[in-house]
């Protein structure tokens, strides 16, 4: 028998086996909404009564169960905060069974109906995964009025917190530029702003949020520690509705509703778009303009940002949709000031923009394929100057700085669920994205020639992947999940070719009890290179080149999960986590992108790549987490214990060190209470073990000649000060603890309701540390205290800063 005839003969069994197959089974498929507004729902359960076989509802809302012949099945749809819907039917034909939940209403009940049915952890294959519920998002305290929806994040375990206000977040030891952050497809590359104190998205235009810190299923790439996909919502396709609020420091609006020609035909289009926008800038005006009023220079200053998104939707047919999603925001920053002397323009800018345009198709009640064409561009640019007069005692001075930070990415991706049987549900697909990134610092002193600072250079490469994944389901009580992932990048002259293994296992070993494991092997091609170490926007995304390898790392993950049968709703999860990382960048010993007199250029001799140095690191940790997602009293409670060192041959003379964000413990507390339909009450404890540092151990005046003739010793010496450090990041600072705490006041209207938000936060007015420095005894911290460093001459203290006291806000919010 020739090749082609086994080809032939093989290509026969398996086709005779399949129609055999079909001939034994039938099909439920469809679509679940949100009874109302007929919001697609991502995430819902739909299984079998005894609980042999089950699925879930997609990203866009689809789901498809394929069962072996029966008289009659009774099928259980559930969804957190939703009424669960039973359906009896006879299973002797393929049924399309689309569907709507009805969500239950706080403002309407007094007690939340127990016939709930909650999402249970241990019926999962997925380990490390943490859905937050928009609800309970929208009912914590707030800082200053704002809804932050990373900021709520960081109050799970396995997710460290960055320093007092950043909203920077750091999953299981990795840096914030390991993250993926994901919104309807599209990659959002610096999610924060007031330089880090507020995230960029606007909890009101969104209908889920998912983060995934292991374990990692194969259609994900491109990150080392966590996933974060967020998803706006679709619009309402039954009537305009809406909902905003005004705060101390801003507002926000959002507005959706149905399109459509007829009104007695149902919308197959609908529409949302939000809006939100600081007014610091309004409120600063009176404050400097009385300043300039009694100084002989003028300032003017300003910030502001804002963000819009907006999401159009078209359903063809009911196997056709089609979606078009976009996401602008923009911060600016801007500090000016003249005298008779000197004349100064600072400004600080930055923004991200994406749109996706997606193609949802249903081949067949088992075969559903998305395709997405997806834009996203970042932008960062400072820009500095300042021109002085030539005086009697000073010379003319000129000074200008430039720097700047790009990534732009046009991307196609394309994804195929296949819903094969009770026992095999398939996903496949594959992505590539092209960037450019548009990296560039620039300082001059005394500028007395011109400089084309927008001749910035570009370095451009291709990034891919395909993958193929499978959730295996051989019994009830065993689910796993395998993928194999395959990315690659391209650089100017190299090709990075890297598989990446997923695995991930669930075995019950009782109805309400699961143990779980995971090995995760991921790869990332872009770098963060900071040297703060803050997750600030004046970091620069370069990407992985010629010398300078991708990251990577791999993460082993064993855990138990358990609901808890006598609490309905209340779940316990304890994982432990070993995660190893290779190939992360960091700059050399006193190295920065900024030098004086001339231009970086990145693509020429002497460019980024020779000030970095490329290291590993470990970490390992246990986490706990009871949760309780419904009821009236909701919330949870989290603890992480975690150990993360550093190795790198050229930084701490060779020795590990512990990176910044390294915290032994993490711990927090949430609650939320609905004390009745028009009051709920919240409150969230944290507490963390303080980051590690490098501070001068010791410091004194060291001397030198003094060259300027026109200083009033031109003759003498010099003298300046020297600090002395130890080994990197030897000293703690101080732990990190704070309370807030908030109160809500619903009111339900004839035509509308609103809320007032009132919020604490830090009630107790705990001075955490932001950042340390060192001086004279005479000198006074701002909120803080410090300790004494003794000398021979003098007394020199390390001095701890402060950023936030005790905070109240007071926001309104309403909905119609």
């Amino acid at each position: 028998m020739n090749l082609k005839s086994t080809f032939l003969l093989v290509g026969f069994l398996l086709l005779s086996s399949v129609l055999a197959f079909a001939q034994t089974t039938r099909t439920i498929s469809g679509y679940v909404r949100e009874k109302g507004s007929k919001e697609l729902l991502i995430g819902v359960n739909v299984l079998l009564a005894d609980g042999s076989a089950g699925t879930s509802t997609n990203t866009y809302g689809f789901y498809s169960l394929t069962l072996n012949y029966s008289d009659s099945i009774t099928l259980i749809y559930s969804f957190v905060g939703y009424e669960k819907q039973i359906k009896t039917i006879l299973l002797n034909k393929n049924y399309e069974i689309d569907l709507e939940l009805e969500s239950q209403n706080i403002l309407n009940e007094v007690v939340v109906s127990a016939k709930a049915e909650e999402s249970k952890v241990s019926e999962s294959v997925q380990m490390s995964k943490i859905d937050v519920p928009i609800s309970q998002i929208k009912k914590l305290p707030t800082l200053l009025g704002e809804k932050d929806v990373l900021r709520v994040l960081q109050l799970m375990p396995g997710v460290q917190k960055g320093s007092e206000g950043q909203s920077g977040i750091y999953v299981r030891g990795g840096g914030p530029d390991q993250n993926l952050i994901i919104l309807d497809d599209a990659v959002v590359y610096n999610a924060s702003h007031l330089f880090g104190f507020f995230s960029t998205f606007n909890g009101d235009a969104l209908k889920s949020v998912e983060l995934i810190k292991g374990g990692f299923p194969a259609r994900y790439g491109g990150r080392l520690s966590s996933v974060i996909e967020l998803n706006m919502k679709d619009g309402n396709k039954e009537k305009l509705s809406g909902e905003g609020g005004i705060g101390l420091i801003s507002s926000r609006l959002v507005l959706e509703g149905p399109l459509r020609l007829n009104k007695n035909k149902p919308a197959k289009s609908s529409f949302i778009i939000s809006g939100r926008r600081t007014y610091l800038d309004q409120v600063a005006k009176p404050i400097i303009a009385a300043q300039n009023k009694n100084s002989e220079s003028k300032e003017t200053a300003g910030y502001y940002f804002y963000d819009l998104n907006a999401k159009f939707n078209y359903e063809f047919s009911s196997k056709d949709k089609v979606y078009l999603s976009a996401y602008f925001g923009q911060d600016k920053f801007a500090i000016n000031s003249k005298s008779e002397e000197t004349e100064a323009s600072n400004g600080i800018n930055w923004g991200n923009a994406t749109a996706t345009l997606r193609w949802n198709h249903q081949f067949s009640p088992r075969l559903f394929a998305n395709t997405s064409l997806i834009r996203s561009n970042y932008d960062f640019n400072i820009t500095g100057s300042q021109n002085t007069l030539k005086t009697q005692t000073t010379e003319a001075y000129s000074y200008f700085l430039q720097y700047t930070s790009g990534i732009k990415d046009l991307g196609l991706k394309y994804d195929l669920d296949f819903f094969m049987n009770q026992f095999h549900t398939f996903k496949t697909g594959f992505q590539i994205t092209s960037h450019t990134f548009t990296p560039s610092a620039t300082v001059l002193q005394e500028a007395t020639q011109n400089l084309n600072v927008n001749n910035v250079s570009k370095i451009k490469s291709i990034e891919s992947g395909i993958y193929v994944e499978d959730t295996y389901v051989p019994n009830p009580k065993l689910k796993v999940n395998l993928g194999l992932r395959v990315s690659n990048f391209n650089t100017k002259s190299k090709h990075y070719i890297r598989p990446e293994t997923r695995i991930a296992v669930a075995q019950k070993l009782s109805p309400t009890l699961a143990i779980k494991a995971s090995f995760a092997q991921m790869n990332q091609y872009l770098h963060l290179l900071s040297n703060t170490g803050l997750g600030l926007p004046t970091d620069l995304w370069v990407p992985t080149t010629d010398s300078i390898a991708p990251q990577r790392s791999q993460q082993v993950a064993i855990g138990v999960a358990k609901d808890i049968a006598r609490f309905p709703g209340i779940s316990v999860t304890i994982e432990a986590y070993h995660k190893k990382m290779d190939q992360i960048i960091n700059y050399k010993e006193g190295a920065s992108f900024l030098g004086i007199g001339g231009q970086t250029n990145f693509t020429q001799e002497n460019n980024w790549e020779d000030k970095v140095t490329s290291g590993s690191g470990v970490s390992n940790g246990i986490e706990f987490m009871i949760q309780k997602k419904t009821g009236r009293l909701s919330g949870w409670i989290g603890y992480t214990l975690s150990k993360t060192e550093w190795l790198f041959a050229e930084l701490n003379f060779g020795r590990k060190f512990y990176p910044k964000y390294d915290r032994r413990h993490d711990a927090s507390v949430v609650a939320i209470y609905e004390l009745n339909p028009r009051i709920t009450f919240s409150g969230t404890w944290v507490y963390g073990t303080g980051n590690a540092l490098t501070i001068p151990l010791t410091q004194y005046t060291a001397y030198s000649s003094n060259i300027n003739k026109n200083s009033a010793n031109p003759d003498g010496l010099r003298g300046f000060d020297v600090n002395e450090y130890g080994q990197k990041n030897s000293f703690r600072a101080e732990p990190y603890n704070r309370l807030d705490l908030g109160i809500q006041f619903h009111k339900k209207l004839k035509r509308h309701e609103r809320t007032w938000d009132l919020s604490i936060y830090n009630a107790y007015s705990r001075k955490n540390p932001f950042f340390y420095t060192i001086g004279s005894a005479n000198e006074t911290a701002f909120f803080g205290g410090f300790q004494g460093i003794n000398t021979q001459d003098s007394k020199i203290v390390l001095k701890r800063y402060s950023l936030f006291p005790i905070i109240p806000s007071l926001t309104y919010s309403f909905k119609f």
